[in-house]
């Protein structure tokens, strides 16, 4: 029989594991759409020269 501590302690494992995971996600999300901001800006500067 598993006990409500168990169950609690895995629960708050998975939601913390997950909110990692997103957080991870968020962050590479942010990175990828930074560098592409930063490549169009370089292209265009590029151009202009």
């Amino acid at each position: 029989m598993v006990s409500g501590k168990q169950l609690a302690d895995f629960g708050y494992k998975a939601f913390s594991g997950s909110m990692m995971l997103l957080t991870v996600y968020g962050g590479y999300l942010c990175g990828v759409r930074a560098y592409r901001l930063l490549q169009r800006r370089r292209e265009r500067q590029a151009r202009e020269e």
